[in-house]
């Protein structure tokens, strides 16, 4: 059977619907609830690879979401989708070739780059709590373990390596009081208590290490520059598989009078590259499986780096870009 053609009024349409749903998205940074929702949601270690769009995305619509995937990545990894669930709509990229308008061939130019467009289409994926796990499924996430244990001492080292690369050393000494850590950027260095237990201890170099990756008092107010860098903790170490549920998601009243969508977009887009940052430098540490990896690769859920939300791209008619 003949796919009929979609008219560009019909593509107007979904543009504008994806549009309103990424905007609806975005607002709900704006109130406490809809901040930790993302944030919690960010934390997942099986919601980490999407862009933080669609994060938000995921967020609206399955504020308890914890690992999604679509139809088929989910029959790789050993799971299938129940029937009857209702899907979460996140936006995927779409690669076209420009048409001649008149008789529909593909145009014959030199730059065959100038021919390619990326579209960002609607497409239903599931969260684990819709499907049902078959006799080989393959384990999701790591398991959680507390900050009082031992059990991620092995991740000091990645995070002491990945420090060097931004010139910074680490050095661990007694640190009185509950400090826990600090990191002097003038001097490059991070101290960590060495006392504190080798979890808690993860976690004060993850928070020292977004501060040195620019996270500082002169760039942001001092309560700004502990948010974000109490958030990228809490994400990474969740992440990580440290147990993180009980403590609090921080989060800024109100975010200014003026451009507070703009606002809080950037900061959600700053604790979301910083924690990339961190994540990649501890993912040859991570306990998911590598079968468990290249069925998720397979079914391609996977999305682009966003672009912070709020601009003329998005009141342009033009197709939505870094979704």
């Amino acid at each position: 059977m003949c796919n009929r053609r979609i008219s560009e009024s019909e593509r107007a349409q979904r543009r504008e619907r994806d549009r309103q749903r990424l905007s609806q998205a975005a607002e709900q940074l704006l109130h406490s609830d809809g901040w930790r929702r993302w944030v919690t949601v960010r934390s997942k270690n099986g919601l980490a690879r999407y862009s933080l769009n669609n994060q938000l995305l995921i967020a609206l619509t399955r504020p308890d979401a914890t690992f999604v995937a679509g139809f088929r990545a989910w029959l790789d990894l050993g799971y299938r989708v129940n029937k009857g669930e209702k899907a979460i709509w996140i936006l995927a990229p779409m690669s076209v070739k420009d048409r001649d308008e008149v008789n529909g061939a593909s145009r014959h130019d030199s730059d065959a780059a100038a021919r390619t467009r990326t579209f960002f289409r609607a497409v239903p994926v599931f969260d684990r709590a819709q499907v049902t796990a078959g006799e080989k499924a393959l384990p999701l996430e790591p398991p959680r373990a507390p900050l009082t244990g031992d059990s991620h001492a092995h991740l000091l080292a990645p995070l002491r390596a990945f420090a060097g690369t931004l010139g910074y050393t680490v050095s661990f000494e007694e640190i009185p009081g509950e400090a826990g850590g600090w990191c002097d950027a003038r001097r490059r260095r991070i101290v960590v208590d060495t006392d504190a237990p080798m979890n808690a201890q993860v976690r004060i170099l993850v928070h020292e290490l977004a501060h040195a990756l620019g996270v500082d008092y002169q760039r942001y107010t001092r309560h700004q520059a502990e948010v974000i860098v109490d958030t990228v903790t809490y994400i990474v170490t969740a992440s990580a598989g440290l147990d993180v549920a009980g403590e609090t998601i921080p989060y800024i009243a109100g975010w200014g009078e003026d451009g507070a969508l703009e606002a809080v977009n950037k900061f959600a887009a700053t604790i979301d590259t910083i924690a990339r940052q961190l994540e990649t430098a501890l993912a040859a540490d991570q306990q998911i499986s590598p079968e468990t990896d290249d069925a998720i690769a397979g079914g391609r859920v996977e999305t682009p780096t966003c672009e912070p939300l709020g601009e003329d791209r998005f009141a342009s008619g033009k197709p939505v870009a870094g979704a």
